[in-house]
């Protein structure tokens, strides 16, 4: 059947190497290449109405998190799963002489969190005033450490921003 598909593509030599139990739509999705497939978590809803041992089960289930919303129960896994899925990293402010603010992070994916994509998302004219920045957190060795705008920051890190003058 793989062959036949190929063949329709015009695809006559070609090594395929499936790595889990494919279907015939799974197959020209890729040879396409036009479909995205996003992760996804499934909310199990009313875990106040069962009992401990079914919800054991429940989270051996994988991307699963049950929750109640009329008690407001696990929310906060799934907030952490949402951002562990979502592939997100915060990153905190902290201007000069002050503490960090902690209630307000700038938010930017994983593909993006350079220093300078950073500074962009601030504000577009803050990346050609930059000097260096400060940065506390599990992406630099020392805190805090002076970085450049190649920086990669990581989760929770807090950035004070040192521009020319």
């Amino acid at each position: 059947m793989v062959r036949t598909i190929l063949s329709e593509y015009k695809i006559h030599n070609a090594d395929i190497t499936l790595r889990y139990d494919a279907t015939a739509d799974d197959l020209i999705d890729v040879v396409e290449g036009n479909r995205v497939y996003v992760p996804c978590i499934y909310l199990l809803n009313k875990i106040d109405q069962i009992s401990v041992e079914e919800l054991d089960i429940i989270y051996k289930i994988p991307h699963c998190v049950p929750i109640s919303a009329h008690h407001k129960w696990n929310f906060d896994d799934l907030l952490e799963k949402m951002w562990e899925y979502l592939k997100l990293v915060r990153l905190y402010t902290k201007p000069k002489g002050q503490l960090p603010d902690y209630s307000s992070p700038v938010v930017l994916s994983s593909e993006h969190r350079s220093m300078e994509d950073f500074c962009n998302k601030l504000h577009r004219s803050i990346i050609k005033e930059f000097k260096y920045a400060l940065v506390w957190g599990s992406s630099v060795k020392h805190q805090p450490q002076k970085v450049g705008k190649d920086h990669i920051v990581g989760d929770e890190d807090v950035v004070q921003i040192v521009k020319k003058i």
